[in-house]
């Protein structure tokens, strides 16, 4: 179990998932864990959840440019929205889950990422999608077919079907053993859980769980 990997569930339309992948490898390796990227659709989790994402709140759509942006600042890493947002993420989603290769696919999903949030032309179009795919090193033109057959199709959903049967909610969301951690703000606190360090015990997670409620709101 010590040497699982880190299973990242992602959707290139998060800011805070490019976020989290600029730190993630790395913090993993620190632990002696791999990383597997999981493409996820984040409409599905949404929609299976009863979630809607931060952007479709107004109020929170202008801070969320506000506070990525000083995130990125302070990770040190280039940062600039897509062309437009919301975006089609699929063509991009199943292009990475078209590729079977753990070490492969992971340059895929950073250049899938340089491209949609830093500065790069996006990642919806199949121009911006197969610029991406070359600049992993990958075939584009295969990896673009193949994003067209219905066992790619299948396999996004799946994933997106597994992530919420796992208990994700979100992206970016961390699998680390049988335990979730979401966010980029998470981070510490995955690699905290990795060293064997968490201080959550199961008695503080019952008495949360069986915490009754004596309010809702209508």
């Amino acid at each position: 179990m010590a040497h699982t990997p880190v299973r990242f569930l992602l959707d290139y339309i998060s800011p805070y998932a490019y976020l989290g992948w600029q730190r993630l490898p790395a913090l993993a390796a620190r632990q002696g864990r791999a990383v597997e990227p999981v493409p996820v659709l984040l409409a599905g989790v949404l929609n299976a959840t009863g979630n809607i994402g931060p952007a479709e709140v107004a109020a929170k759509r202008g801070y969320l440019f506000k506070q990525t942006f000083r995130i990125a600042h302070d990770f040190g890493v280039p940062f600039a929205p897509p062309p437009t947002h919301p975006f089609n993420p699929l063509l991009a989603l199943r292009v990475t889950a078209a590729v079977e290769d753990v070490e492969a696919r992971s340059r895929l999903v950073s250049a899938l990422y340089a491209s949609a949030w830093g500065g790069g032309k996006g990642a919806e179009s199949p121009e911006a999608v197969g610029a991406a795919i070359e600049a992993a090193g990958l075939d584009a033109q295969a990896l673009l077919a193949a994003a067209q057959t219905q066992l790619v199709k299948d396999r996004v959903r799946q994933n997106t079907e597994a992530a919420v049967a796992a208990g994700a909610f979100g992206v970016p969301t961390y699998l680390a053993d049988d335990e979730l951690f979401f966010g980029v703000d998470s981070l510490g606190h995955l690699e905290q859980f990795l060293r064997g360090e968490d201080p959550l015990t199961p008695e503080a997670v019952e008495r949360w769980r069986t915490l009754p409620a004596s309010a809702s709101r209508r």
